[in-house]
């Protein structure tokens, strides 16, 4: 394949083919691994480029991305058993391994084979390292290019826009993320500013990886979920962008009313598309139990459960559209904003807030999807809507010019943390009338309150400040109720809330390793907001002043009482009031056990998102949050700091499982590298194609 171009910075890409040796003429592509097990992949072509991806996501995460692919097939039972069952139905119901097999003869010839030596990439690794790769995903062996497909539709059409728990109304594992856009007029260095920050479970597919691409054409440095063929959080020499899980409805549920063998629409008797497949399931003596499985499609999509005796049918925007990968591809060449705008408007990518911030001062927030245009009348899209009328079914998305966006907002920042699109700035730039009300609904929680009250108070933000805010761990709800609640307790509460109050006082509001106050807040506020739902604060929430509102306690004596429950609850559990933070809530993976930081974004309105589960030993340990944090500067050449949470690395024995895990504990990113020098004078391995 011969080069697709001389559009990419040419010196960069001539001084890499320097620096080969003469007898390595016949290289296609070396990894240079850096001290934090970060792959530098320098490739002839594009082809090359997507195997050595494939090769070095098997060596850091092999055994998972194996086990992630076998579950994309439904097929997890067979291979592990049991607990794989729920999974594999999921995965059947909804078509996924078909759809996968015509998304793959759906794609370019040039994109086919870029996801075939992705995968032939993983399979390489595997033929030659196999003694590192678990006997437990042997038999996935070899994946193919529809594998690769199959699990980005796991992922994000059935994991993120739709979901497991759909049917029966509950809400999946916490998935959010944080991202900021700073234009020159409100950074210090007079350039654009961008902050990337997902923060989701620290298992399973929700894992980033941090790679580097350099090739013909491109120059991309960011991080993907682990199996991904391309980059969805990266930056370039001249641009970057970022995504947030946005408020975005994409799926909707359908209550169908049974008729015979059949469901009622539009007054008649339809009958359900019916297949009956095998699923097998692996007993603990090896041998294979035999399942059926009856999958019933209807108008809206297949049957995934009932409510009340009724079915219901799911329908799932964007499974006609499969060039998601393809789409990044061109989103990671764009050298501006109009090429950049280009590839977004293939309107590939189903979900996503899109933030984006470029070397010519441009900054930008699209709330973007595959938005269904849905019919007009009185239904509860983010419920359960009826599926016996066409007056409810949606066969068209909205086109990218209908999509929420703000391009150079006179506030010179844009902020997105999971609340709607609307409170992307201030003053406000997007008007929610001039929108179909199902397109984002209207809040604005306390995380994004504080997100956006970091950047209105800083009118020249630095490269270092925004880092600093970045591990902000400041409650937004402490500042909108602490100081009345110190009041509440000492005027009507007892002894015990008198010594509450005490502590509350003298505690920095922060959810840092040192402070004392913070678990006791925490156990009030849970109690506060959970006992008095219908009206907890003095002024309620209020689209006028979204990020002012709400404050003050609805019923000061009761929260003083609630105040004293919350106080003698902590002193039993730790002996104290004023126990740290970091002393309760840890950060442990391996050997390494640390103090921890940050805490829940909503209620407490944190910034610096940890979620914790409880321990066996009555600790908390950290379970999800900040994943990878990415801090660019879009200078010349472009300066970036970051961080993987949990290291860049899965595979049993690696060094770089636990690696950077104390620099997340004292608030710290580390350089990146980008340069063949820089990385060269922090290398750790090498390996060549």
């Amino acid at each position: 394949m011969g080069f697709p171009g001389r559009s990419f910075a040419a010196a960069a890409f001539l001084g890499l083919l320097a620096a080969v040796p003469a007898a390595a003429e016949a290289t296609r592509a070396e990894i240079l691994w850096d001290t934090y097990g970060v792959p530098h992949i320098f490739a002839r072509d594009a082809e090359s480029l997507f195997r050595a991806f494939g090769w070095a996501q098997a060596h850091s995460h092999g055994n998972l991305i194996f086990r992630l692919y076998g579950q994309a097939r439904g097929r997890g039972a067979e291979y592990w058993g049991e607990p794989y069952l729920a999974a594999d139905r999921w995965v059947r119901i909804n078509g996924i391994p078909e759809r996968a097999r015509a998304w793959y003869q759906a794609q370019t010839p040039e994109h086919r084979r870029y996801l075939d030596a992705f995968a032939e990439g993983l399979n390489a690794y595997a033929r030659e390292h196999g003694a590192r790769i678990s006997d437990e995903v042997r038999p996935v062996l070899p994946v193919s290019a529809i594998d690769v497909i199959a699990h980005i539709q796991r992922v994000i059409h059935f994991s993120f826009v739709a979901n497991p728990q759909m049917a029966a109304q509950l809400s999946g594992p916490p998935r959010g993320s944080n991202t900021w856009a700073v234009a020159p007029a409100r950074s210090a260095s007079r350039r654009a500013l961008l902050l990337m920050n997902p923060h989701l479970p620290w298992s399973d597919f929700f894992l980033w990886y941090e790679a580097q691409w350099v090739a013909p054409s491109v120059n991309l440095y960011g991080a993907t979920l682990v199996g991904f063929p391309v980059l969805p959080l990266a930056f370039n020499d001249h641009l970057g962008w970022s995504h947030t899980v946005n408020t975005y409805d994409g799926a909707d549920l359908y209550e169908l009313t049974p008729a015979g063998n059949g469901y009622r629409f539009d007054g008649a008797v339809r009958a359900f598309e019916t297949e009956t497949q095998i699923v097998k399931v692996r007993q603990k003596d090896g041998t294979l139990r035999e399942e059926k499985l009856v999958v019933r499609r209807s108008l809206h999509g297949p049957v995934i459960g009932e409510r009340n005796g009724k079915p219901i049918a799911l329908r799932v925007a964007g499974l006609d559209q499969p060039g998601m990968a393809a789409q990044y591809w061109a989103m990671a060449r764009a050298r501006n904003l109009n090429e950049f705008e280009t590839a977004l408007k293939r309107m590939q990518i189903p979900m996503f807030t899109v933030m984006y911030a470029d070397r010519d001062g441009h900054i930008m927030h699209l709330f973007n999807g595959r938005v269904p245009v849905r019919p007009k009348g009185d239904y509860d899209w983010r419920g359960v809507v009826p599926g016996d009328t066409s007056s409810t079914l949606w066969t068209k998305t909205h086109p990218y010019e209908d999509l929420p966006r703000v391009l150079d907002p006179p506030s010179g920042w844009l902020q997105n943390a999971n609340d709607p699109p609307w409170t992307t700035t201030f003053p406000l730039a997007l008007n929610p009338e001039k929108f179909p009300p199902y397109m984002a609904p209207r809040s604005m929680a306390f995380r994004p309150q504080r997100s956006a009250r970091m950047l209105r108070e800083d009118a020249s933000i630095t490269f270092d400040e925004l880092i600093q805010y970045k591990h902000s761990t400041r409650m937004e709800l402490a500042d909108r109720i602490l100081d009345e609640l110190v009041a509440a307790a000492r005027k009507h509460g007892g002894a015990k809330a008198a010594q509450a109050a005490a502590v509350l006082e003298k505690w920095d509001r922060g959810a840092d390793a040192e402070s004392r106050g913070a678990e006791l807040f925490l156990s009030f506020a849970r109690r506060w907001l959970s006992k008095t739902a219908a009206r907890p604060f003095a002024v309620p929430w209020n689209q006028d002043s979204p990020a002012d509102t709400p404050r003050g306690l609805s019923d000061p004596a009761k929260a003083a009482a609630m105040l004293e429950a919350a106080a003698e609850e902590v002193e039993k559990k730790y002996g104290r009031l004023d126990v740290p933070w970091g002393e309760i809530c840890r950060l442990r993976r391996g050997d390494l056990d640390l103090p921890g930081n940050g805490g829940p974004g909503d209620p407490l309105g944190i910034f610096r998102v940890v979620g914790y589960a409880p321990t066996k030993d009555g600790h908390f340990e950290a379970v999800a949050g900040d994943s990878w944090v990415a801090a660019v500067e879009f200078a010349n050449p472009v300066r970036a700091m970051a961080l993987v949470t949990y290291g860049n690395s899965s595979q049993p024995g690696s060094r770089h499982l636990t690696d950077q895990l104390p620099l997340f504990a004292n608030k710290q990113l580390r350089p990146v590298w980008r340069t063949r020098k820089e990385i060269e004078a922090h290398l750790e391995d090498r390996t060549v194609f």
